[in-house]
């Protein structure tokens, strides 16, 4: 028997999280109405009756945020999570304070407080949100370097799929599941260590740990294909007040992206989905509208002026027309500046630009180190077919150590499931320019896809505010 000493704490105890979630729910109460109290304090003075008159809706307002917080899921489960929340929050917080506008437009209460000092409100309050979640992290961090987490879990199975689980959690823990190591009727034949965690014993060991409230959860990562032994392992723990939850394939996990849907109530994994649903295309289509405005408008000198260079520099049209991927693998015509001469343009990027390349002239350089020349880009954005923020497109014989893109990287085509844009996620983390080698495409391939998976609005903007530095530090592009 390998049973081993579990000294941790748990706060498995259910009246343990309510009482934290009560405590959670008070202080952004006071959280919610604080500004105000500052703001009554301020003017007594000049309000002697506001102090009297206008606590008990404070504290009214308070109480009602909180529910809009309750009701919006602030306090659901996903609060022990290491998730930011920030936009749930801003959500929450402006939803509760359109409640406060209403009172002091429309009941007319708070009339002795200005616009100015209900945007200091609003703003004052979302910032003390915001700290507080930050505070509530590294409060969290803590308790899990100590051993504490709000449940005591053990893997059922040192199983292939079992070692997959534990290495899973061990990059993505949070403080709603601590694992303290493995149980298998095995033990004889497997050694003290699981992927870096204890073999705590068998199946019987596991009952005592249980008893002795050491353990609250038990994930069941045994084969599904061993449906009697789960049916019996299933059976049995259900005698016992512990959570029993049953591991899915890990492997096939993976593939669903984490997401789980429901077929007619039937749980299925998600293996692949419309990247943007919803509003999520109309507001995506609004920021490329608005942003591709205002970009043309701004820097209209810039790219006369470089159209100005080009046509004294050497003889030809000023923008190049070029075939590329677009959304849904389709061809479209991308326009850039063109930074070659005439006579040698390469439409298909058969052969790709490399470093003192003869083919690009003078101004040529200059605009494809600063990335001035993908500034036409601006119309394609403005007229439908690209994106300010999206996978760069690559032209149709663009290739990586000589072997295409589509070839090179199995999941290559999946980057066409949005519009191509004249910024990416990989453009900011240093794969721009050149091609030379399969790693670097099928790193652009990847952070293009985590793109697609984690795409908003924040996260565009995010990525085009980062993106003037990241070219200007570049040293691919040439």
């Amino acid at each position: 028997m390998r049973l081993q000493p579990v000294d941790s704490l748990s706060l498995t105890r259910p009246s343990m999280v309510e009482y934290f979630l009560l405590a959670i729910r008070l202080v952004h109460g006071v959280t919610a109405i604080l500004p105000g109290l500052l703001l009554l304090f301020y003017l007594r003075d000049q309000h002697p009756e506001a102090t009297k008159s206008y606590f008990a809706v404070l504290i009214f307002f308070g109480v009602v945020s909180v529910l809009f917080f309750q009701a919006l899921g602030v306090y659901a489960e996903n609060i022990f999570s290491n998730r930011w929340r920030l936009q749930l929050t801003l959500f929450a917080w402006s939803a509760a304070f359109c409640l406060l506008l209403f009172m002091h437009r429309a009941l007319d209460l708070f009339n002795f407080i200005s616009n100015a000092e209900l945007v200091v409100w609003y703003l004052g309050s979302l910032v003390l949100f915001g700290v507080e979640r930050m505070i509530l992290l590294t409060l969290f961090k803590r308790l899990m370097s100590r051993g504490i987490f709000l449940q005591q879990a053990v893997i059922l199975g040192a199983t292939e799929n079992g070692v997959r689980l534990a290495e899973y959690l061990a990059q993505h823990q949070d403080i709603r599941s601590g694992v303290i190591g493995f149980v298998d009727d095995r033990v004889a034949r497997l050694p003290d260590t699981v992927a870096h965690l204890p073999l705590l014993g068998n199946t019987q060991d596991l009952e005592k740990m249980i008893r002795e409230e050491k353990v609250t959860q038990i994930l069941v990562a045994l084969p599904w294909s061993a449906e009697n032994r789960l049916d019996y392992i299933i059976r049995n723990l259900r005698k016992f007040p512990v959570n029993v939850l049953l591991v899915p394939d890990m492997i096939a996990f993976r593939h669903a992206h984490n997401r789980i849907s429901e077929v007619a109530n039937l749980p299925m994994f998600n293996a692949s989905e419309v990247p943007l649903r919803g509003w999520s295309p109309v507001f995506k289509r609004i920021e490329d509208m608005v942003l591709s405005t205002l970009a043309l408008i701004l820097l209209s000198p810039i790219m006369l002026l470089v159209a100005l260079a080009i046509k004294i520099d050497s003889p030809g049209p000023v923008l190049f027309r070029q075939k590329r991927y677009g959304y849904n693998n389709r061809l479209i015509e991308v326009f850039k500046f063109r930074s070659m001469y005439q006579n040698q343009s390469d439409f298909t990027a058969d052969k790709q630009t490399t470093r003192g390349d003869p083919r690009v002239t003078r101004v040529g350089r200059f605009i494809r180190k600063t990335s001035l020349d993908e500034l036409p880009q601006l119309f394609n954005v403005f007229a439908g077919s690209m994106s300010m923020v999206g996978p760069r497109p690559h032209a149709t014989a663009t290739k990586a150590a000589g072997i295409l893109f589509e070839e090179a990287v199995q999941e290559y085509t999946s980057r066409h499931r949005v519009k191509p844009g004249i910024t990416g996620w990989a453009q900011i983390n240093g794969y721009r320019g050149e091609t030379d080698t399969l790693e670097k495409i099928e790193k652009r391939v990847e952070f293009d896809l985590e793109y697609i998976e984690n795409w908003s609005v924040w996260f565009d903007l995010y990525i085009l505010f980062r993106t003037v530095p990241a070219v200007i530090m570049t040293k691919e592009a040439f």
